[in-house]
């Protein structure tokens, strides 16, 4: 069965399509404007009440077809939690940080919004904290959550994106093993055929 993923153009719907690719799951794409505010239709809503359920989904097709295409989770249980440990860094640490940033300073004008200089300021100065961590972590290894790749390096795959195409690139270039894994997980097939199917990324 061909999964649908809804919302192409987002960034949490592109956690979910690298996913697939590299899980060797097809899937088809069924657009969803959210600079229309389609999003929040509830027609939308009842696919994803939250609109944030991507690692949800990570995790459960990561789980299904744990026997075919690369290894996501970890081959043991303590590999898991590692990856469950980095997962949620990124979901309570990493991500509010970055999407301040991308809204601000990448999608304000599309989404008709105020840039906020003081949200982008204040955003910055809590994700370089966080980044010195990753930068420590990753001198040590070569991936999030040890030697190989996993849903906790693909969870931070769109929003970083956003934020080397935007002037606050040297948070990422800046750090020399945070610079290097992002060049090693954004040069991922998977990643690159995404980044294809859609050019003008949110």
């Amino acid at each position: 069965m061909v999964v649908k993923v809804y919302g192409p153009m987002c960034g949490c719907a592109k956690r979910v399509m690298v996913c697939l690719t590299e899980k060797e799951v097809e899937f088809e794409t069924i657009p969803v404007d959210v600079f229309k505010g389609k999003h929040k239709d509830p027609e939308y809503l009842k696919l994803q009440y939250f609109d944030a359920e991507s690692r949800a989904i990570m995790r459960y097709y990561s789980e299904k077809y744990r026997s075919q295409g690369v290894e996501l989770l970890g081959k043991t249980i303590e590999e898991r939690g590692i990856v469950e440990q980095w997962l949620e860094v990124e979901a309570q640490n990493f991500h509010s940080h970055a999407y301040n940033l991308a809204i601000h300073l990448l999608f304000a004008k599309p989404f008709g919004i105020t840039q906020d200089l003081k949200l982008i300021e204040e955003s910055e100065a809590k994700l370089e904290k966080v980044l010195n961590i990753y930068e420590e972590r990753l001198s040590k290894n070569k991936y999030l959550a040890g030697d190989f790749f996993s849903l906790a390096d693909m969870s931070h795959l769109p929003f970083t994106e956003y934020i080397v195409n935007t002037e606050k690139v040297y948070l990422i270039r800046d750090r020399k093993h945070v610079s290097a894994w992002w060049n090693n997980i954004s040069n991922r097939p998977s990643w690159k055929k995404v980044v294809e199917m859609d050019k003008a990324p949110i």
